[in-house]
């Protein structure tokens, strides 16, 4: 049998850095056959079942692409149940109606509405109506074209940050990260 050892805390534990318990820990393994990772990804086996899976994040994630929500259901019951889930949330989906969030279509952000009105567009206006509408602003109001004018110069400022806010939404809407297929 192993000797103990004496902790130098001097029995206050909370001294002790996180992770130093020197007992081993369990790790659960991923249910896949063959994987050797840890699984810490609990995935249910069947639908409203408490029994799950344990897989790790790339066998989890191919679960949940390859979910069958109405598995072992025959088609009219499939039906019968999605007709039942429709009906319970058709609250949500009348509420989409009144737009919460303001004008548009809910994919473009209040800064987003507020550069396409200080850039003089609708607010369904695509990026190459906004490059447009930026480069015949910015001429009409540049310093060079209007000097000490204060404000074709405020105006300028307004037209260029309404442009870096359409910028970089452009920019997240359409990033992919490396690898990704097209």
């Amino acid at each position: 049998m192993a000797r103990q050892s004496r902790s130098n805390d001097w029995g206050f534990p909370r001294w002790r850095a996180y992770g130093a318990a020197r007992e081993a820990q369990r790790v659960r393994m991923c249910d896949r056959f063959g994987c050797d990772k840890p699984g810490d990804c609990p995935a249910p086996k069947s639908p409203n079942s408490p029994e799950r899976w344990y897989f790790c994040a790339d066998h989890a994630g191919e679960y949940n692409r390859n979910w069958d929500y109405f598995q072992g259901l025959d088609q009219e019951e499939r039906e019968q149940r999605e007709r039942n889930e429709r009906r319970d949330a058709s609250g949500f989906q009348s509420s989409a109606y009144h737009g919460w969030g303001g004008p548009g279509d809910g994919s473009r952000s209040r800064d987003e509405l507020h550069a396409l009105q200080a850039l003089e567009l609708e607010d369904d206006a695509d990026f190459e109506a906004v490059k447009k509408s930026w480069r015949r602003l910015a001429k009409a109001y540049h310093p060079d074209v209007k000097p000490g004018d204060a404000d074709a110069a405020v105006r300028f400022q307004t037209i260029q940050a309404a442009y870096e806010v359409l910028r970089m939404a452009e920019e997240r809407r359409t990033w992919k990260p490396r690898g990704a297929a097209d």
